[in-house]
């Protein structure tokens, strides 16, 4: 398949707030381009767009469906450790807002051994506040400028809430029909290939531009691998992303990471209000990558 011939290409250099990232939950676990369509289109019964159209297309169409329920997972791999960070929530999509409930690895940002913490975010264009983090006064929410994060939030926040991840489709490049499957009931088209970061910015709205322009600065590699799943009216289902990088470039190959970040999305058109907190409710101190 595409995705594992190009794997390789979407090496990065892992911006310092990543590196943090591996740091604190690595430690702590222990060991444990361009290019046309690779393959013909979906059948009939198949989003209308022909692959790359739609794939390109699916930012626009998670802004008409209007809101979703969604599940996060991010795995990150070093070596022979391995540790996956887990969140659920829901997005107003047209509005580009959202709250998650991210779960920690265990014995990660403070917990005790064998603990998780649980941590509540609250996504907005440009913005990431969360609560419930080591360090933080507890009825306090830290706030996050994701346009001045070196991955534009693409890894940082734990995970890759599906407005940005939508988004990165539209630098889609080469993209192959991979066949028709079911996710929780629902039949869907699977396409994989990759995006290109610096296309993705140069065809996003102005307010998610700026955030993938700080992807593309931060990262050496230009290109990564997805996997994206359509539901026949052509809204994003399942999309994940597979972003290989090196956590110290002059250092040791086994010291690179990959990291997974995995989207889900269903109950299309669930009522989702989000509230962002007051000035009073934000905490002005600093805090390391969750």
């Amino acid at each position: 398949m595409a995705v594992r011939r190009h794997v390789r290409e979407g090496r990065m250099r892992a911006p310092r707030t990543v590196v943090a990232l591996g740091a604190v939950l690595l430690s702590s676990a222990g060991c444990s381009g361009e290019g046309a369509v690779a393959t013909a289109g979906p059948p009939a019964a198949g989003p209308a767009r022909p692959g790359r159209a739609a794939v390109v297309a699916a930012a626009d169409e998670l802004a008409r469906a209007g809101t979703a329920r969604v599940r996060t997972a991010m795995e990150m791999v070093s070596g022979h450790t391995r540790v996956t960070i887990e969140g659920s929530g829901a997005f107003d999509l047209a509005a580009r807002t959202g709250r998650l409930r991210v779960t920690l690895p265990p014995g990660t940002d403070g917990a005790l051994p064998g603990e998780r913490r649980r941590v509540r975010e609250l996504i907005a264009p440009g913005a990431l506040y969360m609560r419930n983090r080591a360090g933080v006064p507890a009825d306090k929410w830290v706030r996050v400028d994701t346009t001045r994060l070196p991955d534009g939030n693409l890894v940082t926040g734990g995970a890759t809430d599906p407005v940005t991840a939508a988004q990165l489709l539209r630098g889609a490049g080469r993209v192959a029909y991979e066949g028709v499957a079911e996710l929780g009931g629902t039949r869907v088209w699977h396409y994989s290939g990759l995006v290109d970061i610096e296309r993705a910015a140069a065809g996003a709205p102005p307010r998610a531009r700026r955030q993938l322009r700080a992807a593309e600065k931060g990262f050496s590699g230009h290109t990564v691998p997805f996997d994206a799943y359509l539901d026949a009216q052509a809204r994003l289902r399942k999309v994940q992303h597979r972003f290989d990088f090196a956590a110290d470039p002059d250092g040791p190959p086994d010291a690179d990471y990959t990291v997974t970040s995995t989207t889900e999305l269903h109950d299309f058109g669930t009522r989702v209000r989000i509230r962002m907190p007051e000035p009073g409710d934000i905490w002005t101190g600093r805090i390391a990558a969750p």
